[in-house]
């Protein structure tokens, strides 16, 4: 387990991706945590949240990315993701055929 930023538990969204830090001058893969929450008390925006294990401290200081992101953003956001997950599972369903 790599030393996090961020907390990861039951109610992380997402406690394993594959993930990719790409710069100008390289490109490191990497196992990554996605998370979405907001404040448990009066939230004003929903947070999503991206921390990259074991990046190369040469290229990319140990980091973790947040986007606050207000209701209708998170809408759209969750709607473009399904969307894409679709076409997805589509394209794996001809694949199989």
């Amino acid at each position: 387990m790599s030393d996090r930023l961020m907390t990861v538990n039951a109610y992380t969204t997402l406690d394993y991706v594959e993930g990719k830090a790409i710069g100008e001058a390289f490109e490191w893969e990497s196992a990554a945590v996605v998370n979405a929450t907001a404040d448990r008390e009066d939230p004003d925006a929903v947070r999503l949240q991206v921390e990259l294990d074991n990046l190369s401290e040469e290229h990319v200081p140990k980091h973790m990315a947040e986007l606050e992101l207000t209701p209708t953003q998170a809408r759209a956001l969750a709607a473009d993701l399904e969307t894409h997950a679709d076409r997805v599972d589509d394209a794996g369903d001809c694949k199989s055929r």
